[in-house]
């Protein structure tokens, strides 16, 4: 859900003309399928894990070695690292633009009060990993949340995008059609985490 008000928040910066739509759909096309190729390599690695109980990113990295080569011990360190690094970043970007958006600020990035909040989730973020909070449980909490918050963000977007007000560019019968059936997988997908980690099924 966090991406969905990130992208909406830098879209809105960067373009403002129908005519940019071009610019926006290529930039979006290109997020989602890099997206996507990241994803799809997490689950692949996780999979082989299945019967290995971590809780370090170091047991994870010892886990692929015997599966995957030595080189997998050093792909998921760079690849560990760069995510730590890109989400250091977009993760309080995110939440200085819903913080900006629920208060009513007005001002981009480059505010002192947006900068504010940032900074503060960044530091808030070091200091729980300083004091030995185990990064898995904050994972796991982000990933019920995410379960439940995702749905509800997609059929928020979904009426939006079949409101009136946008004329020529209120989402057609096939687009909605597309956009039900991502839904529906959204909702068992968050529906089995949310089981899964309180161990229901």
């Amino acid at each position: 859900p966090y991406n969905l008000f990130l992208h909406a928040s830098l879209v809105s910066e960067k373009w403002n003309e129908t005519t940019d739509l071009s610019a926006v759909r290529k930039d979006t096309v290109i997020s989602v399928i890099l997206g996507g190729l990241v994803s799809m390599s997490i689950i692949v690695a996780a999979t082989a894990l299945q019967s290995t109980k971590v809780s370090t990113g170091a047991d994870v990295a010892k886990a692929l070695k015997p599966i995957f080569g030595l080189a997998s011990t050093y792909v998921f360190s760079i690849g560990i690292l760069a995510a730590g690094i890109t989400s250091a970043i977009t993760a309080p970007l995110a939440a200085a633009y819903v913080v900006k958006g629920c208060l009513g600020w007005h001002g981009n990035m480059k505010s002192w009060s947006f900068r504010a909040v940032w900074m503060i989730i960044l530091a808030l973020g070091v200091l729980f990993s300083s004091i030995g909070l185990k990064p898995l449980d904050i994972i796991t909490f982000a990933q019920i949340a995410n379960g439940l918050l995702l749905p509800i963000m997609a059929i928020l977007l979904l009426w939006l995008v079949n409101q009136k007000f946008l004329g020529a560019y209120q989402n057609r019968g096939w687009q909605n059609i597309m956009a039900l059936i991502v839904i529906a997988i959204a909702i068992m997908l968050g529906a089995k985490t949310f089981l899964k980690v309180f161990e229901i099924i």
